[in-house]
């Protein structure tokens, strides 16, 4: 997770997620969904879930990616965003 607060004022937290094909990019992203609607958090929008190369889930202060390994080294959020804290999270 990127703590971007001190970096953007578009979100303050991006989740970083990889999954090794499309079936578990979608899970991940259904999944971390179902959780979040569980403590009555929506979605604006959800890009990209049918392809599921990069979904993109925007809950308006933070963003979820959800890629698959491919896409996050093409991409390379974690280079692009550099200057924002990491925040490891732990398992469950």
């Amino acid at each position: 997770m990127l703590d971007l607060r001190d970096v953007t004022s578009f979100a303050d937290f991006f989740v970083v997620a990889t999954g090794s094909n499309s079936k578990q990019i979608q899970a991940i992203t259904e999944e971390i969904g179902r959780q979040l609607d569980e403590r009555g958090e929506r979605p604006v929008s959800v890009e990209g879930f049918a392809n599921a190369e990069w979904v993109l889930a925007d809950y308006g202060d933070y963003l979820i990616h959800v890629f698959s390994e491919k896409a996050r080294a093409y991409y390379d959020l974690d280079r692009l965003w550099r200057h924002a804290k990491i925040i490891e999270v732990p398992s469950p």
